[in-house]
């Protein structure tokens, strides 16, 4: 088997790790749902971070060790990191709180926000059709927040946490080609662990050994995401592997009936549908905009 996978193309190798990297971030927030709302989202996030950082060292010891994480854009990294931690708080208060499809939605409009702070920050220029994805995808945002009903706080949580991610989007381009992936995710980590660290004497609670397996599980599936994304886009551009991120609206709606016998409502889905719709719309006029320049 793995012999066959290795003779596939490259497009296929990437959508193949695309797939299993969506597959474990919902796994991740899964878990986080399970962990329950008595332990805080901060406390999660420390725990995540001690356990990526455990798994990553092997691999920056096989890349050059503490010569390897040398970096000339330490303040880069620090607020990529820092959007980056309060983007993981904002969605575990939400996944705590919500149905995991309910919160997938809304993530999956990270690519909109984008390219507004894209423009704003990346002086980037947007023709009509962009900006008209654009629009139609901030409507499918809010259908899935359901504004006629009454908004859940954790609704604002999951789109907090949306907007934050969208900023270490533009962090990432700022950091360029120059940082390594795993650099990066090292970084990420060791902000993530040195701020919410200084958290944990007011909010910390001993976990049961259920709660424990899931801390772990959910550091586990963090760090396969990371990597296996890593994979991906390094055999296909970004164009190619980006839009089966969508597929994680799947899986959150499988886990949620499987789970908590929960299925979304008709405006959670008709939003994911027009908000996936305009995503996959924004990646494809980029990379066909790439190709022309």
């Amino acid at each position: 088997m793995i012999k066959s996978f290795i003779k596939q193309s490259n497009n296929f190798k990437a959508i193949t790790a695309m797939l299993l990297a969506v597959l474990c971030v919902t796994i991740m927030s899964v878990q986080a749902k399970l962990v329950g709302i008595e332990y805080h989202a901060a406390q999660i996030t420390f725990v995540r971070a001690i356990v990526v950082l455990i798994f990553l060292l092997p691999l920056i010891y096989k890349l050059g060790g503490l010569n390897f994480l040398k970096t000339n854009k330490p303040i880069l990294h620090f607020f990529r990191g820092l959007a980056g931690l309060t983007g993981n708080i904002m969605f575990f208060l939400a996944f705590q709180r919500l149905p995991v499809a309910d919160v997938t939605v809304i993530s999956q409009a990270v690519p909109i926000f984008a390219s507004i702070l894209a423009i704003i920050f990346l002086k980037e220029i947007i023709g009509w059709r962009r900006w008209l994805a654009i629009i139609v995808g901030f409507l499918g945002v809010i259908i899935a927040i359901n504004p006629t009903g009454q908004i859940a706080v954790a609704s604002i949580y999951a789109l907090g946490g949306t907007i934050m991610w969208s900023v270490t989007i533009i962090f990432l381009r700022l950091l360029g080609s120059t940082e390594h992936p795993v650099k990066t995710v090292f970084y990420f980590m060791l902000v993530s662990f040195i701020i919410t660290f200084f958290f944990q004497p007011f909010l910390w609670k001993q976990p049961t050994l259920e709660v424990i397996f899931l801390f772990v599980g959910i550091g586990l599936a963090a760090f396969l995401t990371q990597l296996l994304m890593t994979y991906a886009l390094q055999k296909a551009p970004a164009s190619i592997v980006s839009p089966f991120n969508y597929t994680g609206i799947i899986w959150a709606i499988i886990f949620d009936y499987l789970i908590w016998n929960s299925h979304p409502v008709f405006t959670t889905i008709l939003g994911g549908i027009i908000i996936t719709i305009s995503g996959i719309y924004i990646f494809r006029r980029e990379a066909k905009l790439k190709k022309i320049r």
